[in-house]
């Protein structure tokens, strides 16, 4: 690690509005790009990496901390300010040679995080990162770094004990960016971390029957989810004090289908705890039988589920919020999936002051307090949605002021909105979607965009890939088809072993809808998907009466027989063996297998080094593909790796360039 001590150039003036006066917000790019016509925007400014990145507020409430990158072809640095003087940056931090990957505050003067550097030149092996991690603390007093040798997550901060935290280690497969499948169940160690002199002293070990822990605030284990020796999962709690755990509620056995949701999805379990009744802890669970999960009140005295607190119509509770002030712990709302991430509010105090923040914020839509000072009175508060890329603003002493954008170059007149809406597939089965508008008036030429996974909870605010097609001129319906978490049981069941059938199905007919609405031109669809989405494309390019005019895939699984091999090992549950088969090996589509029915023009695009989906994927469709002389093209994105945080500006630059020539001119006969 190590200190920039020169001032650096902004390559993008503007970027972010520190140095601002804090009785108001100070001008930013965006917002002297409104004098400018809401036209098209060009390719260089959609493929910038996130410029401001974070921003986060001291616990004493006297410092900012931002994490930002200041050229297109720059690394992320930290930037600490006092919150009382935002004029000029008190620190400008680097990773030199690695980059900064996080950061936060865990006490008023220590700030924690990971960087990362790219050490190797290929993947060799599934789940593999051409990328080495290290975790580091830096003291703003001392003005000092302190790598810490391995890769470590904070567990919970510790209230009573300021110098002191929880942290885990072992986590993820690789520590890297994308999302682990099997993160829950994997073993983590748990230290109690003293920021003073740098001791570690075990607190629990790590098993895969304890393979998940919850603590509380008081650095206590107090509830776990793991998997036992026969194949089942079980959850157990702890009371403070205790050494050992209790069992409870019923023994999910992974070789049972019936059990597949709660082991995909990953969100069920405990949310938090009372912080006036450290007995009562609430759970997000489905119970008795019910489609949706919902947030119950557990007593860890007894072991018993008490009351049932919020139960959605049309989707599961995903997670649990509590009070913006630290160490409050009040229950503040429940939040589940709908037009945009829906809240069912607890805490009216807390409500009120969303409430009023969405009243001042310039297109409010997905709004968090994302830290705040102990005494309450200064904070951080976040913005996203379809007409702002991500906003940071800061409130202090009652005023509100701009500090960053994710994207400050972009007018937010030139986005376009989201419309949520709920279609009947073929089957009457009820699908959710999003569908992004471009201006003028339909019928538009149309987009599907099927999101990765695909057992993932996709919420649409704002979508990069979206918003740039909508500002090309395309409309983009984002369907959350069958299989996708977040929309009860029955709706993931209904997508066992009908990867590329129903699933597909489900997309096709939201076309489909939308040209009933008069919406979409039924002679200009298109498919574009990453991860799974690119292998829903490359399922739509083979598919019989054809609704689309061409495909694109991004980061696709092609050969999933070889992919099987993979990540199935001895001691895979029979349930998630069955999954993985079902996704084209023994059952569903298998895209390798069919090439010689594609019969739209299609491109492939994949990152060199993808960790989640290996290059051969891409290498060996495209030999097989060329070889009966099929129409189509392939884009290899150099060094780049599966996740978004991988592509770089050049990255982007080159794959939306593409995308967008292919779609105007390649697309089937004239173009889309």
């Amino acid at each position: 690690m190590k200190l920039i001590k020169a001032s650096l150039t902004a390559a993008l003036a503007g970027a972010s509005a520190l140095g601002l006066a804090t009785a108001a917000p100070a001008p930013t790019l965006a917002q002297a790009a409104r004098a400018q016509s809401a036209g098209t925007v060009p390719i260089d400014v959609w493929a910038l990496r996130d410029v401001v990145d974070q921003v986060q507020l001291s616990p004493d409430g006297k410092h900012l901390l931002v994490r930002k990158v200041e050229s297109r072809e720059g690394e992320y640095i930290l930037e600490i300010y006092a919150t009382d003087d935002l004029s000029k940056p008190l620190r400008r931090l680097a990773a030199d040679p690695m980059e900064i990957l996080n950061a936060r505050w865990i006490s008023d003067n220590l700030i924690f995080g990971n960087a990362w550097q790219q050490v190797r030149e290929s993947v060799k092996s599934q789940e593999e990162n051409t990328r080495n991690f290290a975790s580091y603390f830096y003291n703003l007093e001392k003005n000092k770094f302190q790598q810490i040798r391995g890769s470590f997550s904070v567990v919970t901060l510790l209230p009573d004990e300021p110098d002191k935290i929880v942290i885990a280690q072992g986590n993820s497969v690789t520590g890297g960016p994308g999302g682990d499948p099997l993160a829950a169940f994997r073993p983590r160690d748990f230290y109690k971390l003293d920021l003073t002199t740098g001791a570690q002293a075990l607190i629990l070990k790590g098993t895969r029957k304890y393979g998940n822990v919850t603590f509380d605030n008081k650095g206590n284990p107090r509830f776990a989810i793991g998997q036992d020796t026969d194949n089942t999962i079980k959850t157990y709690y702890r009371k403070p004090g205790d050494g050992s755990w209790t069992q409870f509620g019923p023994v999910y056995d992974q070789d049972s289908m019936e059990n597949l949701y709660r082991f995909i999805g990953g969100f069920q379990g405990l949310a938090g705890f009372d912080p006036d009744n450290p007995s009562i802890g609430y759970i997000i669970d489905a119970l008795n039988g019910e489609d949706k999960a919902a947030l119950w009140e557990f007593n860890f005295d007894t072991g018993q589920f008490g009351k049932k607190l919020f139960q959605a119509e049309d989707a599961d509770v995903l997670r649990a919020g509590f009070h913006s002030i630290p160490g409050n712990g009040k229950l503040a709302y429940a939040e589940y999936p709908g037009a945009k991430w829906e809240r069912h509010w607890f805490d009216e105090d807390e409500k009120a002051l969303y409430e009023a923040l969405q009243q001042q914020i310039p297109h409010a839509h997905n709004l968090n307090i994302t830290s705040r000072s102990r005494d309450g009175r200064r904070m951080i508060v976040n913005n996203s949605g379809p007409r702002d890329p991500g906003s940071f603003w800061l409130v202090k002493d009652g005023q509100l002021a701009k500090l960053g954008s994710r994207n400050p170059l972009i007018n937010p007149d030139q986005l376009s909105d989201v419309k949520y809406i709920r279609y009947k597939a073929r089957d009457g089965m009820m699908i959710p979607g999003y569908v992004t508008m471009p201006k003028g008036k339909g019928p538009f030429p149309l987009i599907v965009m099927p999101h990765g996974g695909p057992a993932v909870s996709e919420v649409v605010d704002y979508d990069e890939w979206g918003q740039l097609l909508a500002n090309a001129g395309y409309m983009v319906l984002q369907p959350e088809y069958r299989m996708t978490v977040g929309f009860g049981k029955k709706h993931f069941d209904a997508g066992h072993n009908e990867h590329g059938y129903k699933m597909q199905d489900d997309k096709d007919d939201g076309a489909l809808y939308l040209v009933e609405q008069g919406l979409a031109d039924p002679d200009r669809i298109a498919m574009f998907g990453w991860s799974y989405g690119g292998y829903a494309a490359l399922v739509a390019a083979a598919r019989e009466d054809n609704i689309y005019q061409c495909a694109i895939a991004g980061a696709a699984v092609s050969r999933p027989e070889v992919w099987y091999r993979d990540v199935i090992g001895p001691g895979t549950p029979k349930a998630i063996d069955e999954w993985f088969q079902g996704r084209g090996v023994t059952k569903g589509f298998n895209p390798y297998a069919n090439v010689d029915k594609v019969n739209i023009p299609l491109l492939m695009v994949h990152p060199e080094d993808d960790s989640r989906v290996l290059y051969y994927h891409f290498a060996d469709y495209k030999k097989k593909f060329e070889s009966l002389g099929k129409t189509g093209e392939f884009i290899t994105l150099e060094d780049a790796d599966h996740f978004y945080v991988t592509l770089m500006y050049s990255h982007q630059q080159q794959f939306y360039t593409k995308m967008l020539d292919y779609l105007a001119n390649d697309c089937g006969p004239g173009g889309l």
